[in-house]
């Protein structure tokens, strides 16, 4: 017979979802830090 799975802690569901949005947060920054240097060093290479 089927029985149903115990149910997640609110808890552990919160920690889980902060460190998800910090690793999604941290990728974002380093993705747009990395597309501001590439926009620098494409201005530089136009204006010499």
């Amino acid at each position: 017979m089927a029985v149903p799975k115990k149910r997640t802690s609110k808890t552990k569901t919160k920690t889980r979802r902060t460190i998800w949005k910090k690793k999604a947060e941290k990728q974002a920054h380093k993705a747009l830090s990395i597309a501001k240097s590439v926009l620098k060093n494409l201005l530089n290479e136009k204006n010499k």
